[in-house]
């Protein structure tokens, strides 16, 4: 008595030229993804790349942070082990990543002139 009855409507066309229209919907995002890039993405790599090559350079008597904060002096550097004094004669063996920092760098030994 009171409800209508409801008619369907025909679909409506996509419009033709669509290219234009669907490259600009795209340029959002393409924004994010270069500003993520340079913000977190670049950085973040660039910082993994210093922290390689501190761990690299890291040599007898270097003095090191570890990842738990023990601060000692590197006595042994092995391949995938670092031994670090952290008190007279009480030496650890710490993984190599887990090292933070390098507080102070030891001179390179002079070669010996002849």
């Amino acid at each position: 008595m009171f409800i209508s009855t409801a008619y369907a409507q025909a679909a409506a066309g996509a419009p033709g030229g669509g290219g234009m229209e669907s490259l600009m919907s795209l340029a959002p995002l393409v924004l994010i993804f270069v500003v993520f890039y340079f913000l977190l993405i670049r950085p973040q790599q660039k910082k993994l790349k210093e922290h390689k090559s501190m761990l690299d350079a890291l040599r007898r008597g270097d003095k090191v942070v570890t990842g738990g904060g023990i601060v000692g002096s590197v006595v042994k550097v092995a391949d995938d082990e670092v031994t670090v004094e952290i008190a007279n004669g009480v030496q650890v063996r710490v993984l190599r990543p887990t090292i933070t920092s390098v507080l102070a760098k030891t001179e390179p030994a002079k070669a010996e002139e002849k």
